[in-house]
Order: structure tokens, then sequence, then C-alpha cells
């Protein structure tokens, strides 16, 4: 099973910040600003999102910014253009599901399948891929195709995932699996769900990076879940929301960014003093 240089690199030197936003929301110039500003600060990688008309795993909060991107014209097509734009340094994930990637191939004159959705997606530099509503046990066409052009697979792992089933993502998962940290969908909380340790616990027999996601929203929360022994933490509505606010306001871009930017250090530095504090007995979450 391949592994993506970058995303291994991106972990390798402590516990990774990963933050995520919809592409195009609320326009692809606007979008771009907000992707490069999380970089500078601080994102070890960043998961963007490719606007799908049925996100099922997504809150509100998410929901609403791939509204927002979709009447903004963002197509697969768009997106790809947006990463080979795009000045960062840090390895990018696309987040997406899986009649986008599958039916791609078709939309250009060819065949269905994912091959020619990760051909392109390498092509432009992503490295990896989270699709929630994949299971595992149909996710061998996509494997294949990744190890294929040397993209990571990310799976989404509940609280409930058990037996056979995590077995699967077990065996199928490369770069990271993203640990969800409560039950339902994504959306910014204030408190930490004791249902993370479990997770993690549950989780610790394999010798893959664990990005715990769903529901962070500070550095204090990010420094507790690493401290309890997550590889990375992924942060999304608790960014969105910033990019609606600037959108709902007409607030210049650059204002959101510089906001976007500061959100960013909070979460990366909380990451890194989570590592620091980091104990076989700590339990904090």
């Amino acid at each position: 099973m391949a592994e993506n240089e970058a995303i291994a690199a991106a972990f390798a030197d402590g516990p990774a910040f990963i933050p995520y936003l919809a592409v195009g929301d609320p326009s692809y110039e606007a979008s771009k600003a907000y992707v490069e500003a999380l970089a500078e600060g601080g994102a070890d990688i960043i998961e963007l999102g490719l606007p799908f008309s049925e996100p099922i795993a997504e809150g509100p909060t998410i929901q609403n910014a791939i509204v927002r991107a979709l009447k903004g014209g963002m197509t697969p097509s768009k997106f790809f253009e947006f990463v080979e734009e795009l000045d960062v340094d840090v390895p990018l994930v696309c987040m997406t599901y899986y009649n986008l990637i599958y039916q791609y191939g078709r939309s250009r004159g060819g065949e269905a399948g994912p091959e020619a959705f990760v051909k392109r997606a390498a092509e432009v530099g992503i490295s990896g891929f989270v699709v929630p509503d994949l299971p595992a046990e149909e996710a061998d066409p996509l494997r294949e195709a990744c190890d294929k052009h040397g993209l990571d697979l990310v799976f989404i792992v509940a609280p409930t995932t058990e037996g056979e089933r995590l077995e699967g993502m077990m065996d199928r998962v490369s770069g990271y699996v993203y640990v969800q940290a409560r039950l339902g969908t994504t959306g910014a909380k204030t408190d930490v769900s004791d249902q993370t340790s479990q997770s993690l616990a549950r989780l610790s027999e394999w010798d893959v990076p664990k990005a715990v996601g769903f529901g962070i929203s500070s550095g204090d929360q990010a420094a507790r879940i690493v401290a309890n022994g997550a590889d990375g933490i992924i942060v999304g509505s608790a960014l969105v929301d910033i990019v609606a606010e600037g959108a709902d306001s007409d607030r210049p871009v650059d204002e959101t960014a510089a906001q976007l930017e500061m959100k960013a250090r909070e979460l990366a530095d909380g990451t890194h003093k989570g590592a620091a504090r980091q104990s076989p007995d700590v339990d904090t979450v």
C-alpha cells in the first residue's frame, strides 16, 4: 500500500494541525486567500472540501459553506485549477463524496470509476483523499488508484466503528485515520467528548497516525486531545464560521484572511502544547 511522502513528513516531527475549508466559499479568489492564510497560520496539512450537493456527514455550518461554493460555480474541474494555483507548501487532502470521484471520467468522455479523478488529483498536487460516504468494503478500486498514483486514502472512524468494519478500514487506510470525536455530524463544540479517548484506545494497535476531528474549536481543546495521545487534530466548522461571518457582513477578504490566520495559529499552538504534555498516564479528554 503506497504512502504519500508529504503526508508522512507532516506527522514526522510531532502532532499535525489539519484545518478544513470548502473550496470556492464564498468565491474562488476569496477561497484561495483563505486557504493560503491557513498555511501561513501553521497548518501541517490542509483538507480541501470539494463541494457536493448531498454532504451527508456535514452539519449546518459546512453544508452552508458548500451551498455558497456551489452557487459560486465550484466544480471538480475548477477545484483542480484552484489546487494548481495555490501558493502553499503543505500537503493537500481532498475531502469529497464518491459520486464526484466515480463520475469524473465519464463526464469527460471516458469511463466511470476513480482512475481519472485520482490521476488528475495527483497531477495538480493532491496528496490524499477523505471520502465520508465510501464504505471500506467498497473502497478497493479507489485504494488501487491511490496506490498507482502515490496518494493516501483516509477513513473516518466513528466511536461506534468496531469489529470487521473497523478492521476493513484499517487494512485499507494510509496517511492517517480521521478519528471522529463524537457521534453526529460536523460542527464546532465548546466541550470535548469523552468518546475521544475511548476511540484512540481502540485504535492503538494500528501503527498509523490518528487525527481527531468533529467539534474542535479552540487551542485548549486541541492541546487536551493531543495530550491524550492524538497524532493530530482536524478543525473545520470553527474556521468555516469565520468565512461565513465575513461573507454575511461583506467584510474585506484580507480581514477575513487575517482572522483565519490568527485562529490557525491558536489551534496550531494548542496542538504543539499538547505534544509537550503527552504522557502514558495523561487522561485529559
